[in-house]
């Protein structure tokens, strides 16, 4: 499943320029029975597999030979939601052994001596851990310095600085009546970077609250919470010598 999603992209530019370098483990060759077995039913019963502690611990061995400083990490609904500081905490890790659990999970032994973080990709449940893994490689990949081309292009993105990305606009200036804002068209950068950094305020406040909370804001960003008040306070004032509650005035 791994190997096709390395070949495309960023993933693959990263890789064909080294930044990173790739490598799935298939842990059925390290099972020691004929049938190359790496579940097995669960003490207790119950219903599903388990994925059983030999094969498993003798890959993630063989791994931390070749790569002694890498940290294992486990995907699993158990473990700290991932998002883009755990992307950024990831990108300065030396190296990440992503381990996908199948059936019921993995025997506990394995999470005890073996895993140094487990890590989930959200409260719903996956067939494997491949897909998160993949999603964990890709979010991490786009932090390497270089992987997107300019050296602070990572940093412009959504959840930089913890709000989303202001608003984009392309060719053509109108589409179905809706038009472009006149100040990306102006060619004042100073106006554009401010209007940009407005966008990005006003998304982030009605789509993603949370992620303004306990955040250190932007002199740019307290300057313009402090006109939107401003603003506000007008618009109550206006309503109060109108007549509180009567729409018309009257």
């Amino acid at each position: 499943m791994c190997r096709p999603f390395w070949t495309h992209g960023i993933v693959r530019r990263a890789i064909e320029s080294k930044l990173i370098t790739a490598e799935a483990v298939d842990i059925r060759a390290f099972a020691t029975d004929r049938h190359q077995s790496t579940d097995d039913r669960p003490f207790g019963g119950g219903s599903g597999m388990v994925m059983t502690p030999a094969p498993l611990v003798a890959a993630i061995r063989s791994v931390r030979r070749g790569h002694p400083g890498m940290r294992t990490v486990l995907l699993s609904p158990q473990g700290r939601v991932f998002d883009q500081d755990m992307a950024r905490e990831f990108a300065a890790q030396e190296g990440i052994a992503l381990i996908c659990g199948r059936y019921e999970g993995i025997d506990e032994r394995v999470c005890l001596n073996c895993v140094d973080d487990e890590v989930s990709l959200g409260d719903y449940v996956l067939t494997g851990g491949e897909l998160g893994a993949m999603i964990i490689m890709d979010a991490v990949t786009r932090l390497i310095p270089g992987a997107l081309g300019g050296e602070d292009a990572a940093d412009k993105e959504s959840f930089a600085g913890s709000r989303l990305e202001h608003a984009h606009y392309t060719r053509p200036r109108e589409f179905e009546g809706e038009g472009v804002p006149d100040v990306l068209l102006s060619g004042d950068h100073a106006a554009i970077a401010r209007w940009r950094a407005e966008s990005a305020l006003i998304r982030t406040f009605l789509k993603r609250r949370d992620l303004l909370g306990g955040r250190h804001l932007a002199q740019t960003e307290i300057e313009l919470l402090k006109q939107w008040r401003k603003e506000i306070d007008s618009i109550i004032k206006a309503q109060g010598l109108r007549g509180t509650g009567s729409p018309s005035g009257g």
